[in-house]
């Protein structure tokens, strides 16, 4: 009875400490991001003196990085799990970030970029695949909640030290920041490379062996094709405009200080850190589509207030408390969205393509943070904010449609349907033929 105690127990409790190495692990990953991405432009064109047309190249080379890596990455996972692709991200990482410190050469800070955002892009859809398989149906949307708080904070405490290292008359400051990312990247693979993931959940013969393969399967599943678009919209609307476009309106059209917007973003991720846990309670009984959804309306109170602050920027302090605003919304949004997206890929996949379907998910939302910044400096740049406004309200209440839409090909189970009179939903909406081994289990 002991025994069988002791091996029930990281099960019901998330798989205790291989959980928690895989959150410190995410941790760590943020904070190295927050410690040297804000300052990267900077090291390109001032630094080392290569213009602003080689920095816009680096970033480029690090954004396109992931789409060279992930189809792969995700087919690595399904096949050899998580670990060795989370270690084989790393070196690839830790070994680019270096490089890229000690780069004085656009050629060698190109290849150098492409290894660093190769390295960290291929780390994603294994910690996202980690925390899968250390959590179970019930304590999910927690463990991807408290991803996304510490993602947060660590991006945040990043920033403000790697801020305190960097300066621009010191070109070793620089390289001895990426040096120090290079290490974080190293204590990603010591802390989580080496913990005890539980196995795969076993895979039903007829899965194994009936309906398309791989990649042909993610593409048949319509429920996972539909939750692609809505993600690639929620990136797009979303993070692709946090520090570019809505940071450009901010700067060049309302004429924010730089200083106030460094305290707009710090409100943003003070917003996600002190809600999220409550948002967490407040999702766990209700609807996902209803959590996106509800994202969607945040964000359009977001836009509004953004509207607020082109309208009243003669009144500085006005228009600077809209701004704040802004911010502390896209952070409620992004508190709701936290607990419920990575779940339902999760609940979507078949057991034998978790890696893929986190890999496809991980791939929407890099080109929708790579296209989103380009459009967004685009139509403020040209002067048209009212249009780059009107775009970014009608793409959120698309948002929050396609959400509402995406209700009728989820189960029950994967939308987290609230429980009716203490009985469970029954009904089954029409969804691919394509069912997961967590699907099996919730029917029956």
């Amino acid at each position: 009875m002991t025994g069988t105690v002791k091996q029930r127990r990281p099960r019901r409790h998330g798989a205790g400490g291989p959980l928690r190495r895989v959150q410190i692990g995410n941790a760590l990953s943020a904070f190295g991001s927050g410690f040297t991405l804000p300052y990267m432009y900077v090291y390109v064109d001032q630094v080392r003196g290569l213009g602003s047309l080689a920095a816009g190249m680096v970033f480029t080379v690090f954004a396109l990085a992931a789409l060279a890596v992930l189809p792969f990455s995700g087919r690595g996972i399904d096949r050899y799990g998580p670990r060795p692709v989370l270690l084989a991200g790393t070196a690839l990482a830790a070994s680019g970030a270096f490089a890229f410190g000690q780069a004085t050469t656009a050629p060698g800070l190109l290849v150098s970029s492409f290894l660093f955002g190769a390295g960290a892009t291929t780390c994603q859809p294994a910690l996202a695949t980690m925390i899968v398989r250390c959590s179970t149906r019930a304590t999910r949307s927690r463990a991807f909640a408290l991803q996304f708080t510490l993602v947060n904070l660590g991006m945040g405490i990043g920033a403000l030290v790697g801020g305190q290292i960097v300066n621009v008359a010191e070109p070793a400051s620089l390289t001895r920041l990426f040096t120090i990312e290079a290490l974080t990247f190293v204590g990603l693979a010591i802390v989580t490379g080496t913990a005890r993931i539980p196995a795969a959940a076993p895979v039903p013969l007829e899965e194994a062996t009936g309906g398309p393969q791989g990649l042909r399967a993610l593409l048949a599943d319509k429920a996972m094709m539909r939750l692609c678009v809505l993600a690639g919209l929620i990136f797009f609307t979303c993070y692709g405009q946090f520090e570019s476009g809505v940071a450009a309106f901010a700067t060049d059209t309302v004429g924010t200080a730089p200083s106030t917007l460094g305290l707009a973003i710090g409100a943003n991720a003070l917003t996600i850190v002190v809600l999220q846990m409550f948002v967490v309670k407040l999702t766990e009984r209700r609807r996902r589509t209803t959590a996106m959804a509800a994202a969607g309306l945040v964000w359009l109170a977001a836009w509004a207030m953004a509207l607020t602050a082109g309208l009243v920027r003669s009144e500085a302090m006005a228009a600077t408390v809209a701004i704040v605003a802004v911010y502390s919304l896209f952070g409620v949004g992004e508190a709701l969205l936290a607990p419920t997206m990575g779940p339902i890929v999760a609940d979507l996949a078949p057991a034998r393509l978790l890696g893929t379907y986190n890999s496809a998910y991980a791939l929407v939302k890099q080109i929708a943070v790579a296209v989103g910044p380009a459009v967004g400096v685009l139509l403020v740049g040209s002067g048209t904010w009212p249009l780059y406004l009107a775009v970014m309200a009608l793409c959120t209440l698309l948002v929050v449609t396609l959400a509402l839409r995406l209700r009728a090909h989820l189960t029950p189970a994967q939308d987290n349907a609230v429980l009716t009179a203490g009985l469970p939903t029954t009904r089954v909406p029409a969804r691919s033929s394509l069912t997961s081994t967590g699907e099996l289990q919730a029917v029956a």
